[in-house]
């Protein structure tokens, strides 16, 4: 990002929240991992942490995101927050998200709970949220503030599909200049506004953007545990509701993953 436009894009996160200062830098090992440490080690300064280039990001579940300058996008924003209730932060950012990469109106990016961004079934992004000092990475109870840390990865360009669970898709699809500064300047100051509106009232407000851009609604699915049902979207606190012969099942754990049944399981 050039200095006027690392500049201008400080100026714009300052103004929604003080103090929150802008980095990048050419190749690091996970840009989550990063903003981690400096949490872990009491550093609750608020920032973005952009890269070229990740040589070991992360994804859900310890999997990993590949990432090459030009070609990607990835950035971790790190800041102190303390909603009353934690749900559904992760289905907040990706509406967010998804509705810059549709500055012009059209939804063709959709949300696959709970972290995936996705365009015609493939995945366009993903998003890692940790917070630090939680016992196993968990979110903190109702109340408290964590230093929160959002990682996003996105495909800019074309990849290949080989080794990949789920197909690929690429912003440039639709936007075919698109480079990582203009679209960090599109996404970025929209998410630290999303995630400050969060922390103020919560997914609810949030709840029907989602909806609009479900990926699973309507939908057959099958659960990590092998549990079959009908997808009816998600719950008041973002959990994934699935009609199964037991009846309506909530989905909560981030341990599970659901997938369109006759699909591989996703990445």
């Amino acid at each position: 990002m050039s200095t006027a436009a690392l500049s201008s894009l400080s100026a714009q996160l300052a103004a929604l929240l003080p103090g929150l200062a802008v980095e990048q830098v050419d190749e690091i090992a996970s840009t989550n991992t990063e903003l981690m440490g400096r949490a872990r080690a009491g550093d609750t300064s608020p920032v973005l942490l952009v890269a070229a280039r990740q040589t070991a990001g992360r994804g859900r579940v310890g999997r990993g995101w590949d990432s090459a300058p030009g070609d990607s996008l990835t950035f971790s924003l790190a800041l102190p927050l303390a909603p009353a209730d934690w749900s559904g932060l992760s289905l907040a950012v990706g509406v967010s998200v998804a509705e810059s990469l549709d500055a012009d109106g059209a939804a063709r990016v959709q949300l696959k709970w709970p972290n995936d961004l996705w365009r015609q079934d493939r995945k366009l992004g993903g998003i890692l949220i940790e917070t630090a000092g939680a016992p196993g990475g968990a979110l903190a109870g109702p109340g408290a503030a964590r230093q929160v840390v959002i990682g996003i990865g996105l495909n800019l360009a074309e990849r290949p599909a080989e080794g990949l669970r789920t197909a690929p898709a690429a912003v440039r699809e639709w936007w075919p200049d698109a480079g990582p500064d203009a679209v960090l300047a599109r996404i970025a100051p929209a998410l630290v506004a999303e995630v400050l509106r969060f922390e103020r009232e919560g997914f609810a407000p949030v709840a029907p953007r989602f909806a609009a851009r479900d990926a699973l609604r309507g939908r057959e699915v099958v659960l990590s545990d092998g549990t079959a049902g009908l997808c009816e979207g998600v719950g008041a606190g973002g959990e994934l509701l699935v009609r199964t012969a037991a009846g309506v099942q909530p989905v909560t754990s981030a341990e599970v993953s659901a997938r369109p049944r006759g699909m591989p399981p996703l990445a």
